[in-house]
This record gives structure tokens, sequence and C-alpha cells, in this order.
């Protein structure tokens, strides 16, 4: 079973220039939490699956507590903690800048980091 969360946006302050730690700028997160199999879909309880709306505060506290240069570190910080803190076997966390500071015109830019249970160790 995976448990997905994509669009997940985000005003934070990670950047290589110092105007975009400092000035900060939108990112957009998805997440995707790879379980197994979930006792939820037989006892259809909260409690026997992953929180999605938790998954999203988790992520949003990383990211906003937060100033990397780049989405790489940041992708990778997101990850080890819900991996950390959630029942999964592996996590994928996706982070693209809509607006990126260049002038050649593309929708965004993204960076995904993937974890696996063990990859902590």
């Amino acid at each position: 079973m995976t448990v997905e969360v994509n669009g997940l946006s985000l005003f934070t302050h990670h950047g290589v220039t110092a105007a975009e730690r400092e000035v900060g700028q939108r990112l957009i997160l998805d997440i995707r939490l790879e379980l197994g199999e979930a006792d939820a879909t037989v006892t259809d309880r909260l409690e026997d699956t992953i929180d999605y709306a938790r998954v999203c505060e988790v992520a949003a506290l990383v990211a906003t507590q937060r100033s990397d240069k780049t989405l790489e570190r940041l992708c990778a910080v997101i990850a080890d903690r819900l991996l950390k803190d959630f029942d999964a076997q592996a996590v994928s966390v996706k982070a693209s800048k809509p607006e990126p500071p260049f002038a050649l015109p593309v929708d965004d830019v993204s960076v995904e980091v993937w974890r696996e249970l063990g990859e902590l160790d």
C-alpha cells in the first residue's frame, strides 16, 4: 500500500542565493510513503495506517524551520524524518520550485529523494 500527499504548498527560505534564503519562495512537496500491508484495509481505523494530515504537518515543520541551499538536502532531511516518525518501509519526497530564480522559461524545477527502512541505521 502507498500513501501519497501531492501538492503540499509551503512558503520557505531555501536556495543557493542569499536572496532566496532571505526573501523566501514557494515550494511544492509531493510525498510518497510505502507501507506494505496496512491493517486499515480491514479495520477502517486511522491508527492502523498513516495519518496523511500528520505527514503534512511533519514535512511542513521540517521545511519551514530550515534554510538549506539545495533541494537535495531539504528532501533528504524530510525523507529521513518521515521514515523515522512513521511506520513506512520507504519514503519519497519531491520538492519543486514553481518560480526558479533564473531567466529561462520553465514550469518548475524539482528534486526527488527516496529512502528505505534500514538506510538510517
